[in-house]
């Protein structure tokens, strides 16, 4: 179910990264052949840029796409990595991730709570900024959640399932 959850992210990250290509391909022609610009639209593509890495995190998780030092790792046994998985999630991930999703929470809380909307003139109205700071908290909590499917996978493969 997890792992289903977050290859959606990954579609949507996915998806969203195309969009984005378009909306900065409609600035730049808007800017250069017409002398004219949507500050909305321009901010809107540092938010979709933002919104891709924060959503895609958990698919990348899940993919084995994040950063890792394995010189060691690689030449392991799967029993070796399922340990070194599980250890690194309880100690490192979850942890990190409980923290960021907590300290992210008051500043999101604010941000809905001043109705907070584009600092630009023609920016991006409410909610569309508290909306988009709220990815502040779900993101450490969907690799949170990718983290308690890769801690399972591990104490199956440790059990010998």
């Amino acid at each position: 179910m997890i792992e289903r959850f977050s290859a959606l992210l990954g579609r949507a990250s996915a998806w969203l990264t195309l969009f984005m290509v378009l909306v900065t391909f409609i600035v730049v022609v808007m800017r250069y052949a017409f002398d004219a610009g949507l500050i909305w639209l321009q901010e809107s593509v540092v938010w979709m840029h933002a919104f891709v890495f924060m959503v895609g995190a958990a698919y990348t998780l899940q993919q084995d796409g994040h950063v890792r030092v394995d010189i060691f790792y690689r030449k392991m046994t799967p029993k070796g990595r399922a340990l070194v998985d599980l250890l690194g999630v309880l100690i490192f991930l979850l942890p990190l991730t409980l923290f960021l999703a907590f300290k992210a929470y008051d500043y999101v809380l604010a941000s809905w709570g001043l109705h907070e909307a584009s600092r630009e003139s023609g920016g991006l109205p409410y909610p569309l900024i508290p909306l988009l700071k709220s990815i502040l908290v779900v993101m450490p909590l969907t690799v949170a959640l990718q983290g308690v499917s890769m801690l399972s996978r591990s104490v199956r493969i440790l059990r010998g399932q």
